[in-house]
């Protein structure tokens, strides 16, 4: 299952206590209470595991190490070490106690999430001409503690939609070989599928249906990975007794959603046309054609139906 919205709460370490210690050497005086070391961060770095939430679905609490206390003979104690939770690349930040919002967009990306607190002086740092002997000291700052909501939204160059059983997810292995499970029923893929096509990441995005932008089924858990697609390729199958209606179905679904999903560039697919007759296949193409004019039907099972796929995504990649 993939994870992909959850909540989790994060605390960076305390700073470590100063000292209060006196020189122990033959003949020295004076005060030597060290510092206490800085507490611990906790940082985000990006990755291009798409499943790296998983690891919060059980723990959902994370803190960097304490800072050290200080100690005599000026010895500093020790910086606590730092935290970093590996996010997905396109994990949406919500910081639920401050109210900003950071985003992971890069593999590598590191973001400072909580600071660690600072540790506390040692007596040394108190001494003076008229206090020789200080016994004051600082106890070490807390870290700071955040409650963060992750959502993530799929970055990908070219998002696949449609309705379900449409057979993108069999386009998808095809050209990637992402391996994603294919099956001849409804709601084949329970979560999203990415692959790479030379520099293209391709992301299958499971099938919409009417009533997705309102939350019917899985609808707004899975459209809000579209939201970040730069191309969209529609896919109806020309099994529809309706080809239009289906293509207007999901168009619907994504304006309502959010309308600049209804705006981005999109390459229609008649798909598994090797399921029509020649017929059948040429009416509803000239139907689709009127929708948009940048389709074609295509199949799994067809080279040269393949080539035309292949042939917009190397365009895509020339235009990066």
């Amino acid at each position: 299952m993939l994870i992909d919205d959850i909540k989790i709460k994060i605390s960076a370490g305390k700073g470590g206590v100063g000292a209060v210690a006196f020189n122990t050497n033959l003949k020295s005086l004076g005060p030597t209470g060290a510092s206490g070391g800085k507490g611990g961060s906790v940082y985000a770095l990006g990755v291009s595991d798409i499943s790296a939430l998983q690891q919060f679905r059980f723990k959902k609490e994370f803190g960097a190490e304490n800072g050290g206390n200080g100690r005599g003979q000026f010895h500093d104690g020790k910086t606590g070490a730092d935290l970093t939770l590996k996010l997905p690349v396109g994990t949406v930040i919500h910081n639920l106690t401050n109210g900003n919002d950071t985003e992971i967009q890069k593999i590598g990306e590191g973001t400072l999430l909580a600071e660690g607190g600072i540790g506390g002086r040692g007596n040394f740092h108190f001494r003076s001409s008229r206090n020789t002997t200080p016994k004051q000291f600082q106890g070490g700052r807390p870290g700071e503690t955040f409650k963060l909501r992750l959502e993530l939204k799929l970055i990908a160059d070219v998002g696949f939609v449609g309705l379900p059983n449409v057979g993108k997810s069999s386009m998808l292995n095809l050209l990637t070989n992402a391996k994603s499970k294919v099956a001849n029923y409804p709601f084949t893929t329970l979560e999203p599928n990415l692959g790479v096509y030379y520099e293209l990441i391709l992301a299958d995005i499971p099938g919409l249906i009417e009533g997705s932008s309102s939350g019917k089924g899985l609808g707004t858990k899975f459209l809000r990975h579209i939201e970040r697609t730069k191309i969209l390729f529609h896919f109806v199958s020309s099994e529809s007794l309706d080809p239009e209606k289906d293509y207007k179905t999901i168009r619907k679904e994504l304006g309502i959603y959010n309308k600049e999903l209804s705006e981005k560039p999109e390459y229609l697919f008649l798909s598994k046309s090797d399921f029509a007759d020649k017929t059948a296949l040429k009416e509803k193409l000239e139907v689709l054609k009127r929708l948009n004019p940048n389709m074609a039907a295509v199949s799994v099972k067809d080279p040269e139906s393949i080539k035309k796929i292949k042939k917009v995504l190397n365009k895509i990649k020339g235009g990066k």
